[in-house]
């Protein structure tokens, strides 16, 4: 299937199914014209590529994890891929530590906005 198939297919637009071959995330064939072709199985590689960007994980993590992912609708690890399980553990711990400096930020922020009189001038405390 042609770039525009795949694109209509999967809702992903041709920049971002170009975007995903350069950083190796999907190898279509280049035909002697010059054309992309793609495997009816880069329609599910499309859909875990952006299951696996919506969970937060960088495109990097996903070309080492696409070999480990297999089924057509859902995401499922292969069980000779340890290495996936902590790949996703390793992000999941990172997102974590960006959610506790988030909620730090925000303390700050409202410690600001708190210290703030109705009119917007400040309080003193």
């Amino acid at each position: 299937m042609r770039i525009g198939d795949l694109a209509l297919e999967t809702g992903v637009n041709r920049r971002l199914l170009r975007y995903y071959e350069e950083q190796g995330l999907l190898r279509p064939v280049r035909l002697a014209n010059g054309y992309r072709e793609y495997a009816r199985a880069d329609v599910a590689t499309v859909r875990h590529i952006r299951a696996l960007l919506a969970a937060g994980l960088p495109t990097a993590v996903i070309a080492r994890l696409l070999r480990c992912v297999h089924d057509d609708e859902e995401l499922i690890a292969a069980a000779a891929c340890p290495a996936f399980i902590e790949d996703v553990r390793r992000e999941r711990a990172r997102v974590t530590e960006t959610i506790a400096q988030l909620r730090s930020s925000r303390r700050a922020l409202d410690a600001i906005l708190d210290r703030q009189a109705p009119d917007g001038s400040a309080t003193r405390r």
